[in-house]
C-alpha cells in the first residue's frame, strides 16, 4: 500500500521513511480510541439514555463528514506528485534562461531553421567587447550570440574603471556575415567592438597558453618578444637601448598608455609593444609585465644543445644557437672576410661591421645560429631578427667556406625557426648583384615577392604551416659546453 505523502518524510533508496514518534503517537490514539469505545458501550448498554445519546452521536457524525467534505472542495489542492528522480534528455536542458524567456520570442525548438545543420560550416573568431558592469548585461550578450546559432567556445573578462571587457573565442556559422554578428552585438549592449579570425590555435585555454609561452620564455631568452606577440595579438614589437629617448619616463613597473605598454627590459632598455586598434586593459598589462619580469630574473640564457653536419666533401660542422658571448669569434671571422663579402651582408662601409654584432648577438633583438668547424672557429653566421611585426633574415658566410651549402642550411633553419614562432614571413635584404642569396631564398621553395629600390633587393618569403626541413644530415649533441 502507497504510504500517504504527510506521512513520508525523507526517503532512502526510493522507500519511504517514518519517524518512530509518529508510530508512538499513533499507537496511543488507538488504545484511546478503544477505551472511548468501550465507555460509550457501557453507557448505551446500561444507562437510561442510551437511545437517545446514539442519535445525537449518528448526527454529530453526519454533520462532520458534510462539514470536511464543503471544507475540501473550497480549500482543497491537488495532492503532490511523487518526485521519481527522472529528468529530462540532456538535449532538451538548458543553464540558465532560453532565449525565449529574455527576449518573448517563439522558442528555439518550435522553429525549423533554428538548430543548425550537422557538418555545416563554421569559421572562428576572435571578438572583443565592452559592456556595462551590471547584472544581466553578459547574459544579454549572450542570448544575442545563442539567436545566431554563435557557440561560445571560451570568454574572458577584464575589468576597466567603468565596464568590463568581454573576449570571446567563438564558432560562427559560415553564412553568418560578420556585419550582422557585430550588430547583433551593438543592440545587446556592446560598444568598441572588435573582432578577427582566430584558428585552432586558440581553442587552448588562456592560462594553459599563458603558462607553455612563461616555459618557452624561461628556455629562451628569444623567445620573449614573440611570447608578447602571442599573447596580445596582433601587434608592434621593439626593443629601444637604455640610452634612448623612449626610455626616458618610463617607470620601474612599467607604463600603460592606451594603445602602447612601456616595459623596462632586463638590459636596462625598454620594450615597447604597440597595437594601432585595440587598447590594452590592466589585465593585459599585468600579463605582459609577469613575463617581462620571468625573463629578468632568469638572466641571459639560450638552448645548449647543437648540430653535428656533414658536408658534401666529408667535413663536420656544428650549428648551434649564438649570444653575444661569442662576440670576439665572431669579430675574427669578420676580419677574415673579404670587403665585398662584408659589403654584400652589412650594404655600408667595411670598417663598421663589427659594430652591428653585439646587436644582432643579443637574445632581445632575435636569434642566431653559428656554424663552427672542428678546431671551433666561426665560419657562418645566420640571424632572424624580430622587426616590429616583420621578421628579417641574414647571412654572412666566410669567404673560404662559401659554395659548399652553408648558407643555404643556416637560412633553411632560420625559417623553421620563423615558422615555429608563428611568423607569417620572412624577408632579406641584400643586393641584386648577390646570386648566392637569390638561389639559397629561391631554394626554399616557398612563395617570394621581390622588390628592387636604388640596387637594393627585398626578397619576401611567404611561410606556411610546413617546417622547412635541413637540406644536410645531422647529428643532434644535447648540452655541449661552449668552447
Amino acid at each position: 500500500m502507497t504510504p500517504k505523502m504527510s506521512d513520508v518524510r525523507r526517503a532512502k533508496d526510493g522507500r519511504p521513511v517514518r519517524h518512530w514518534r509518529r508510530d508512538v503517537v499513533e499507537l496511543a490514539a488507538l488504545f484511546t480510541a478503544v477505551a472511548v469505545a468501550d465507555a460509550v458501550a457501557n453507557v448505551v448498554g446500561h444507562g437510561p439514555d442510551g437511545p437517545a445519546l446514539l442519535v445525537i452521536s449518528a448526527v454529530a457524525l453526519i454533520a462532520t463528514a458534510g462539514f470536511h467534505v464543503w471544507w475540501s472542495r473550497r480549500h482543497g489542492h491537488a495532492p503532490p506528485k511523487l518526485d521519481t528522480g527522472a529528468r529530462p534528455p540532456a538535449e532538451s536542458r538548458q543553464a540558465g534562461p532560453s532565449g525565449s524567456e529574455l527576449s518573448g520570442t517563439e522558442p528555439s525548438e518550435t522553429r525549423p531553421d533554428a538548430a543548425q545543420a550537422p557538418g555545416a560550416a563554421t569559421t572562428l573568431w576572435r571578438m572583443r567587447t565592452t559592456v556595462r558592469d551590471q547584472p544581466g548585461s553578459l547574459a544579454l550578450l549572450c542570448t544575442a550570440l545563442a539567436g545566431h546559432q554563435v557557440d561560445i567556445l571560451s570568454l574572458q573578462t577584464h575589468p576597466l574603471a567603468e565596464g568590463t571587457v568581454d573576449e570571446f573565442l567563438l564558432r560562427v556559422p559560415a553564412r553568418l556575415p560578420t556585419a550582422d554578428l557585430t550588430r547583433a552585438v551593438s543592440e545587446a549592449g556592446g560598444s568598441d567592438t572588435w573582432i578577427e579570425r582566430a584558428d585552432a590555435h586558440d581553442l587552448v585555454d588562456a592560462p594553459t597558453r599563458v603558462l607553455g609561452l612563461a616555459t618557452r620564455t624561461a628556455l629562451d631568452a628569444a623567445e620573449l618578444p614573440l611570447a608578447l606577440r602571442q599573447l596580445l595579438g596582433r601587434c608592434t614589437i621593439r626593443s629601444l637601448p637604455a640610452a634612448s629617448v623612449g626610455d626616458a619616463g618610463v617607470p620601474e613597473e612599467g607604463a600603460l598608455e592606451d594603445t602602447m605598454l612601456r616595459l623596462r627590459a632586463p638590459e636596462g632598455g625598454v620594450i615597447t609593444v604597440e597595437r594601432a586598434y585595440l587598447p590594452f586593459t590592466p589585465t593585459e598589462f599585468a600579463r605582459a609585465r609577469a613575463l617581462v619580469e620571468l625573463d629578468s630574473r632568469l638572466g641571459p640564457r639560450v638552448p645548449r644543445s647543437q648540430d653535428v653536419l656533414t658536408l658534401p666533401e666529408g667535413n663536420a660542422i656544428t650549428v648551434r644557437r649564438a649570444d653575444t658571448a661569442d662576440l670576439n669569434a665572431a669579430k675574427a671571422m669578420h676580419e677574415r672576410c673579404s670587403a665585398r663579402t662584408l659589403s654584400m651582408r652589412y650594404h655600408g662601409p667595411v670598417g663598421d661591421a663589427d659594430r652591428y654584432l653585439n646587436h644582432l648577438l643579443s637574445p632581445r633583438f632575435g636569434r642566431t645560429l653559428a656554424v663552427r668547424t672542428a678546431s671551433g672557429r666561426i665560419v657562418g653566421l645566420g640571424h632572424l631578427l624580430w622587426d616590429g611585426d616583420e621578421t628579417e633574415i641574414a647571412l654572412i658566410v666566410e669567404d673560404a667556406w662559401q659554395r659548399r651549402g652553408i648558407g643555404s642550411e643556416l637560412l633553411r633553419r632560420l625559417v623553421a625557426m620563423a615558422v615555429e614562432g608563428g611568423c607569417e614571413s620572412v624577408y632579406a635584404v641584400t643586393q641584386a648583384s648577390n646570386t648566392g642569396m637569390v638561389a639559397a631564398m629561391r631554394g626554399l621553395e616557398l612563395p617570394l615577392d621581390y622588390q628592387i629600390e636604388e640596387g637594393t633587393l627585398v626578397i619576401t618569403a611567404r611561410l606556411d604551416a610546413t617546417p622547412v626541413r635541413s637540406g644536410l644530415p645531422y647529428d643532434r649533441v644535447q648540452g655541449t659546453p661552449r668552447d
